[in-house]
C-alpha cells in the first residue's frame, strides 16, 4: 500500500508518517525542504517541491498513484483538485474557524459560540461576518466536490513540539524571564477546546483503520477534556517548577491576556467530540495536563527566537514594565472600593452544600 503525505513536517506530521508506516504502507512525503525531522526514518521518501504551486505539485508527481493522500498542508482546494484519479482515499486537515461564529464570536446574540458545538452546526456562508471563516468553508465544500468519500478533520488549537506560535510560550517565556505574576481576565475560567499533537494524529489514523465509516465525514478532533485557561497556565508553571501569581481583573481591563485569549471575548469555544467516538473509538492517548507539562518543558528546551518571526505571530509585546504598572493600577482601585453592607447578605441558594455554603440545621443521629 502506498501513501502520500503532503506536508509532513509539522507538529502532527510525524506522527502521522509513522503510524502509517506501522500500518504497512510505505510513504512519500511531499513537502518544500526546509525542514527536516530527526523522527522520520530514511525508508520514505521525500518529494521536495512547492505544496502551494499547481504545477510544481503536478510536475513533482507526475503520472503516479497512491491508495491514500493525507493532504496535511499546502492549497488544499487545489490539491484535492490534482489528486482526483490518483488516489484511492483522500484526508483533509482543516480547521474549527468553519464554525460560524468561532472567530466572530458577535454573529449570535447573546454573544458568544454555542457550547458545545457539532459538526452539524453552521458554517460560515457569509464572507463579509468572517473572511477566513469562510475560505476554511469554501475549502471543505470543493474538498467533497472532487473526493466524495474523502474524511476531513477540523483541527482547533494544537500543543506540542514543532507547533508554530505556540501559545504556551506566552506563559513559558514569562517564566524564563524571571516573571512570577501573569494577568489572566475574568479569573482566568475561560475554555477553548485545544488538542494535544499525538491525540490529534491518532484520531486521523483512526480515520485509517476505519475507512468504512469514514468515509465522506467531518469530525471534530480534541482532546476529552478542556482545560480552563487558569488551569493551563497552573500547569504549565508547575511543569516547570515555578510559582506563578495570577492576578484576575476584568476583560476590559486584563489587555496583557489577549494572546492567551486568542479572540476579542472571553466567551467559551468547545468542541462537541461524540462524533469522533463514537464512529470511530476516539480516547485520548495523551492526558491534557501530561500533554501541555511534556509541551511547557519542549518550549523550555527549545525556546522561540526573541522577537523572531514565531514570536510575533503570537502578538505578545512581553511588555513588564507595561504589566506591572497595570497590575498595580488595578489592585490600588480594589484597596479604594467601599464596603458595601446588605441587609442580608447574599448566599449561593440552599442548594449548594460546598465550602462556605449554609451549614445544616440537624445532623444525622
Amino acid at each position: 500500500m502506498k501513501a502520500l503525505v503532503i506536508g509532513g513536517t509539522g507538529p502532527t506530521g510525524h506522527l502521522i508518517v509513522n503510524g502509517l508506516i506501522r500500518r504497512g504502507y510505505t510513504v512519500a512525503m511531499l513537502h518544500t525542504g526546509r525542514h527536516e525531522l530527526d523522527e522520520i526514518p530514511p525508508t520514505v521518501e521525500h518529494i521536495h517541491t512547492d505544496p502551494f504551486s499547481d504545477s510544481a505539485l503536478r510536475d513533482a508527481l507526475g503520472d503516479r498513484t497512491f491508495d491514500l493522500t493525507v493532504a496535511a498542508y499546502g492549497r488544499l482546494r487545489r490539491i484535492a483538485e490534482i489528486m482526483v484519479g490518483r488516489t484511492g482515499r483522500f484526508i483533509s486537515i482543516g480547521g474549527v474557524p468553519a464554525y460560524r461564529g468561532y472567530m466572530n464570536a458577535a454573529v449570535f446574540d447573546p454573544i458568544g459560540l454555542p457550547v458545545p458545538i457539532a459538526e452539524d452546526a453552521p458554517i460560515v456562508e457569509i464572507e463579509e461576518e468572517d473572511a477566513k471563516g469562510w475560505r476554511v468553508a469554501q475549502t471543505e465544500t470543493v474538498v467533497f466536490k472532487h473526493h466524495p468519500t474523502a474524511t476531513h478533520f477540523r483541527y482547533p488549537f494544537l500543543y506540542g513540539p514543532y507547533q508554530i506560535a505556540p501559545r504556551e510560550w506566552a506563559v513559558v517565556r514569562r517564566i524564563l524571564d524571571g516573571r512570577r505574576v501573569i494577568i489572566v481576565p475574568e479569573d482566568g475560567l475561560t475554555l477553548n477546546h485545544a488538542c494535544h499533537v499525538a491525540n490529534a494524529a491518532h484520531a486521523l489514523l483512526l480515520a485509517v483503520d476505519h475507512p468504512e465509516a469514514a468515509a465522506g465525514q467531518i469530525y471534530n478532533v480534541g482532546d476529552s477534556q478542556v482545560l480552563t485557561l487558569r488551569q493551563w497556565i497552573e500547569i504549565v508553571a508547575k511543569a516547570l517548577e515555578a510559582d506563578l501569581e495570577l492576578v484576575s481583573m476584568p476583560w476590559q481591563f486584563a489587555v496583557s491576556a489577549r494572546p492567551l485569549i486568542s479572540q476579542p471575548w472571553t466567551s467559551h469555544r468547545v468542541l462537541d467530540l461524540t462524533k469522533l467516538r463514537t464512529h470511530l473509538g476516539y480516547r485520548d492517548v495523551v492526558a491534557p495536563a501530561e500533554g501541555l507539562a511534556q509541551t511547557a518543558r519542549w518550549l523550555r528546551d527549545h525556546p522561540l527566537e526573541r522577537g523572531g518571526a514565531d514570536e510575533k505571530i503570537l502578538q505578545d509585546p512581553f511588555d513588564y514594565a507595561a504589566e506591572d504598572a497595570l497590575i498595580a493600577a488595578w489592585l490600588k482601585a480594589c484597596a479604594s472600593m467601599p464596603e458595601v453592607k446588605f441587609a442580608r447578605e447574599p448566599g449561593y441558594t440552599a442548594t449548594y452544600s460546598g465550602p462556605g455554603g449554609k451549614p445544616r440545621a440537624a445532623k444525622w443521629s
